[in-house]
């Protein structure tokens, strides 16, 4: 990030209203204009925590993210550049049934509406773009989405510095606080299910996940670097039932293991292998990769995939 840009993310809220694509637009107090939900990143936040947090405090309604959508760049009036991220996001009927919003000083009034009269009722350009994307995805067929989120421990205390054996290495002061970091950021596309390697470096890695969000760990030696070098891993077996379930999962694991897990989700997907396959494989230590897929088809490939780098 600069230090002179203004960065903001929100997000394209969509719901099926009759069997009919509807987004949300919502009409500004202040500004006497219509938009996109989206605002301001906190100090310290990550771009994900800020589009859930902003989207709930304009429009009432707690949302899971969804695919990432372009990103949005122009000059405000002060001559400073805003950066806006967006992403997709499904509102459940739960969702609407608990939204909070009321009238304010910042938001007059929210409205659903199709893509076809978003696309006039919105007052700028830009946000015009952000629609016709997410009406591409629309058009494709893959809005309803779940993801797998590839996440490389924490950064562990070296082997070097560590008597016992090679899985009980611990996390570092580092490490822990990277393990810290990522709960706000990967709770922003609500995982269902954790999985990790049964080496402590992995499990404290999702430990504090884990706590935030009331998901038990599934730990399994099938992703661990220890059963790769000794030939028993069985990331296949562990990816496909990730993609047979359509949940939103995190999957903690090691840098070596890490290319065969993005590589078993791009053939359980249909994907073709590319060079972006083993870049978002080539993670820091606490960073991750989240890899989109179709919800209804999961067999149509990868949607995308949007990568993350630890924030300590």
């Amino acid at each position: 990030m600069t230090d002179t840009a203004v960065y903001a993310a929100g997000a394209v809220c969509w719901r099926l209203i009759d069997g009919k694509m509807h987004v949300l637009l919502i009409h500004r107090t202040v500004h006497g204009d219509v938009t996109i939900p989206k605002g301001k990143v906190d100090p310290g936040e990550s771009l994900p925590r800020t589009a859930v947090r902003e989207i709930e405090e304009e429009t009432g309604l707690a949302v899971a993210l969804g695919v990432p959508l372009p990103i949005s760049r122009y000059v405000m009036p002060n001559n400073r550049e805003k950066i806006v991220h967006y992403w997709a996001a499904e509102v459940t009927p739960e969702a609407i049934q608990r939204s909070t919003f009321v009238p304010n000083g910042e938001v007059a009034a929210i409205e659903w509406v199709t893509i076809k009269k978003a696309r006039t009722y919105l007052t700028y350009e830009q946000d015009v773009v952000i629609i016709d994307a997410f009406a591409k995805l629309v058009d494709a067929g893959v809005t309803s989405t779940f993801a797998l989120i590839a996440l490389r421990h924490g950064k562990a205390l070296p082997p070097a510095r560590w008597d016992g054996p090679d899985s009980t290495r611990p996390l570092t002061e580092r490490g822990v606080a990277q393990a810290a970091s990522v709960v706000e950021t990967i709770t922003a596309w609500q995982p269902r299910r954790i999985v990790s390697s049964t080496a402590t470096r992995c499990v404290t890695t999702v430990a504090p996940l884990s706590a935030a969000t009331g998901i038990p760990i599934k730990r399994t030696d099938k992703i661990s670097q220890a059963a790769q070098e000794a030939g028993t891993a069985d990331v296949r077996s562990v990816i496909g039932k990730r993609v047979r379930s359509r949940k939103t999962a995190v999957l903690c694991s090691h840098g070596p293991v890490l290319p065969e897990i993005l590589r078993e989700m791009a053939l359980a997907t249909g994907t073709t292998l590319g060079s972006y396959i083993s870049s978002a494989a080539d993670l820091e230590t606490g960073g991750f990769s989240v890899v989109h897929l179709s919800a209804d088809n999961p067999s149509s490939g990868i949607i995308a995939i949007e990568t993350h780098a630890p924030r300590v």
